[in-house]
């Protein structure tokens, strides 16, 4: 297995064990507290400081510092990337201090600019606030540990920083279980659990950074070269690298709007869409930017070409089946592992509607987080906050076109048509992605992409077909108990991914194909 195979497998695989403790957590968040007015409230508390990590940490400051980080260990001396390292850390760390304290004294305004339906409920938007005081901190730790996986990513150690969400899972599930009896409103236990997680996944990455003798010591400089050139990357970035996340916050804002439990609804949904994302979009994404960077310092457009290529295969060959299954599977996933206790079979219906709209455009999510690199790693950040301005406007617009008319009908599900109109603009912003690429000369396609396709979308119609005659209908699916559940979506899930797999054999289609050679 050549190098950036065995990554990407190594980041899909701690990334793996994070997710299924996510599910564990959902789970347990689902039970114990359902989805109703105080879990809408954290959920909001929650989304904007993690909406802020996306934005800042994870976004635009990793896709900034990767690039910068990568040409300087090409072009300068040990010395030189310690000094980056060192006033990057203090540049970051009171910038991080400032915003944290705004964003703790703020924190009413920010609940109403959010979330403003809030205030329709009585006693619903205090909850947020308070809660919202302890979350925020998070962001400071969580944006301090994605410039510790950016240097681990650089240097090819990604497993510590994929298994780190870890600690986030964890933290949560010892909050719902065993602090919320504690507190007087038991949901304010899981803002805790996010304070704590913050201050856990930081501390679990220190040791790796000492080991490998790239522990910054912060240090602040206003003139430095390097800095300046982080945060002239980074502006633009802001908006270009997330505006899935404004897309979703713009949901949030308007189902606060709607019926109590929209926001939960939307947030299971989202949630499960984000396991596939996570496991190969995601691990792509953090795989080739550090080698499309080193590919562009080095000038070798062939090799910048032949990764693209690559990782653009891979993502259709996850991500479309990965979509088409949790389309038809959602209420059969929704009601084995979330719809008990406090968690009802209306409550599994509607998150179900979310679920699958988020779903079809998994395909669209995924490639946006592979193609946006090849603009990063060029240290041009300018050409995707265009495109990103235009889905998000795309995206503002469609939700009034889905969401006014089904809220005005009574029909249930309004809620849907916010995931429905986040997909729908995800396929302009990747379709607008693709398009610079080849328009500017960066990427052509190689022969193996329209090569592999036909067996794909024959495979893919196979699964969805045996998917579809397969699964019983909805009202039986609360009938059984968790064990049958189980067992019959274990079935699915095997008889739809056997059915997949022996198309693309029959088709042709062999691993080897979908291994990249090493520059």
């Amino acid at each position: 297995m050549n190098r950036i195979f065995r990554s990407t497998a190594i980041v899909s695989g701690m990334t793996l064990i994070s997710r299924i403790l996510g599910y564990l957590r959902d789970m347990v968040l689902a039970v114990t507290f359902g989805a109703g007015a105080a879990t809408d409230a954290f959920f909001v508390a929650f989304r904007i400081p993690n909406f802020f990590r996306r934005l800042f940490a994870e976004g635009a400051f990793s896709q900034a510092f990767v690039p910068v980080f990568a040409e300087y260990r090409e072009k300068h001396g040990r010395v030189s990337l310690r000094d980056l390292l060192d006033h990057t850390a203090g540049a970051l760390l009171a910038a991080l201090a400032l915003v944290t304290l705004i964003g703790v004294l703020a924190a009413p305004w920010l609940i109403w600019v959010f979330a403003p339906g809030l205030a329709q409920a009585e006693g619903r938007q205090d909850l947020a606030v308070q809660m919202l005081r302890i979350t925020f901190p998070y962001l400071l730790f969580i944006s301090l540990t994605a410039m510790a996986a950016g240097i681990l990513n650089s240097i090819g150690r990604f497993a510590v920083p994929a298994f780190t969400p870890v600690f986030l899972n964890l933290a949560l599930i010892a909050a719902a279980l065993w602090a919320a009896p504690m507190f007087p409103e038991p949901v304010v236990a899981l803002a805790w659990g996010v304070f704590i997680a913050g201050v856990l996944q930081l501390a679990f990455q220190v040791p790796f950074l000492v080991r490998a003798g790239l522990l910054p010591r912060p240090r602040f400089r206003r003139a430095h070269a390097g800095v300046r050139k982080i945060v002239r990357l980074m502006l633009p970035a802001i908006l270009g690298t997330s505006v899935v996340q404004i897309n979703l916050l713009v949901d949030t804002v308007i189902a606060s709007f709607l019926v109590a439990g929209s926001i939960s609804w939307l947030y299971f949904g989202d949630r499960f869409v984000e396991l596939p994302l996570a496991l190969f979009g995601i691990a792509i994404a953090t795989v080739i930017l550090p080698r499309l960077s080193g590919e562009h310092s080095r000038a070798d457009g062939a090799a910048f070409g032949r990764t693209l290529d690559w990782a653009l295969r891979l993502s259709l060959l996850v991500a479309l089946p990965a979509a088409a299954g949790l389309i038809v599977l959602a209420v059969p996933i929704l009601a084995t592992l979330i719809q008990y206790s406090a968690f009802t079979e209306h409550d599994t219906r509607m998150a179900a509607m979310a679920l699958a709209a988020y779903a079809l455009g998994l395909p669209a999510f995924i490639l946006i987080k592979v193609l946006a690199p090849g603009f990063f790693a060029r240290q041009d950040t300018k050409t995707p906050v265009k495109i990103a301005v235009i889905a998000m406007l795309a995206n503002m617009g469609l939700n009034a076109l889905f969401v006014v008319p089904w809220y005005v009908s009574g029909v249930p599900g309004a809620h849907a048509g916010l995931a429905l109109a986040t997909s729908a603009s995800a396929y302009l912003n990747a379709g607008l992605l693709y398009r610079g690429l080849r328009r500017e000369g960066i990427y052509r396609p190689g022969p193996a992409l329209p090569g592999f396709q036909p067996g794909l979308w024959a495979a893919l119609a196979v699964m969805v077909a045996v998917l579809a005659l397969a699964a019983p209908g909805w009202g039986q699916w609360s009938d059984w108990g968790a064990a049958q559940r189980g067992l019959v979506l274990s079935g699915l899930i095997a008889a739809g991914a056997g059915s997949f797999l022996a198309v693309l054999f029959v088709a042709g289609l062999r691993p080897r194909q979908f291994l990249l050679r090493d520059s």
